[in-house]
Formats: C-alpha cells, sequence, structure tokens
C-alpha cells in the first residue's frame, strides 16, 4: 500500500470515530458528575466575583464582562436544587456556547470542579428516566457509564433557555448595541 493509500486509509478511520464518538467535558456538583458536549466549551475560569443583576433567581449569580461581552453567570448547583456551597480555589466556570433559533448565546455556570475530558461511544449513550433523578430530566441528553460512575450529559441549549436567560441575553445585546 502506498503511503497515500495509507494516508487516506488513516483519514477515514479517524472520521468514522468522530461520527460513533463524542467528547464531553464533565464536571462535579456535589457528588454528582456532569458533563457538556465539548465542542460547546468555550472556556473555562477560575470563579471572580460578578456585577449582580436586581430581582433575578438567587442562582443568577450576575454577569460577567469577558472581553467585551457580558456574559451571564448562574450557579448550576443552585439551579439545580443541590444546595449551596462555598467557592473555593477548585471552583471554576464553564462558559459555553449555547444555540437559540439562529442565534448563538454564550453563559458561564459554575461548578464544584472540572473533572476530565471524556471520549463516549454515541450507541452507549443511555436515555434518561423518567423518575429518580434529582434533577430535572428535561436538561439531561442522556447518561452514559464512565470507568464505573455515572455522569449525566446536559443539553446546553435548554440549560440556557431556564426561566428566561435568553431574554437577558437579549438584553445584554440591545446594551452592547447602545456603546
Amino acid at each position: 500500500m502506498s503511503q497515500t493509500g495509507a494516508t487516506k486509509q488513516v483519514e477515514q478511520q479517524e472520521k468514522k470515530a468522530q461520527v460513533e464518538n463524542a467528547q464531553f467535558l464533565s464536571f462535579t456538583l456535589g457528588k454528582e458528575e456532569y458533563g457538556v458536549d465539548i465542542l460547546r466549551v468555550q472556556e473555562i475560569r477560575s470563579w471572580e466575583p460578578v456585577s449582580r443583576i436586581p430581582n433575578v433567581p438567587a442562582y443568577e449569580k450576575g454577569v460577567v464582562n469577558l472581553r467585551g461581552a457580558i456574559v451571564p453567570i448562574i450557579d448550576l448547583r443552585e439551579r439545580f436544587d443541590l444546595g449551596r456551597s462555598q467557592y473555593t480555589p477548585l471552583t471554576v466556570v464553564v462558559v459555553l456556547q449555547a444555540i437559540i433559533g439562529e442565534k448563538t448565546r454564550v453563559m458561564g455556570v459554575v461548578v464544584d470542579a472540572v473533572s476530565d475530558v471524556i471520549d463516549v461511544e454515541k450507541n452507549s449513550i443511555q436515555s434518561s428516566p423518567s423518575f429518580g433523578a434529582r434533577v430535572s430530566t428535561e436538561f439531561i441528553n442522556g447518561l452514559v457509564s464512565v470507568n464505573q460512575r455515572m455522569v449525566m450529559l446536559l443539553d446546553v441549549d435548554k440549560l440556557l433557555k431556564l426561566d428566561g436567560l435568553d431574554t437577558l441575553g437579549e438584553i445584554n445585546d440591545d446594551e452592547i448595541k447602545k456603546n
């Protein structure tokens, strides 16, 4: 086999693996582990104080200026009713991109700690149960077992639609246009 033929075969195997597999960024909230599609992760930042927005739910911590873009920050632990936790040096903000309609929205979610990037075969993802989950299953794309750990895979687009966060993003867009 020529080198060009071998290269094409390797490229075809890589493309096939990309179709059959997905990568997720895993993180913890309490003792539970969650994952989001790695392609939706814009960056991971350490926790820093935010500018509070009045009259928003407690889990909406406020906004930060991320290189000129105003990004809403929500605490997933509080949003999922897993209790409050003190922010530690391990507390991080995962900045995610969600696609709502034709618009791309950016949001930061506060998590206890980032765990790992996990490779998952798409056919190993199981649908979420209709009961027994501590988190409302509407945000869960599926469940997967990784090294005998259960990881809940979250739907980033549905997370951003929570309680008018999409509206907050539109307000921010209007404010940015004024400046």
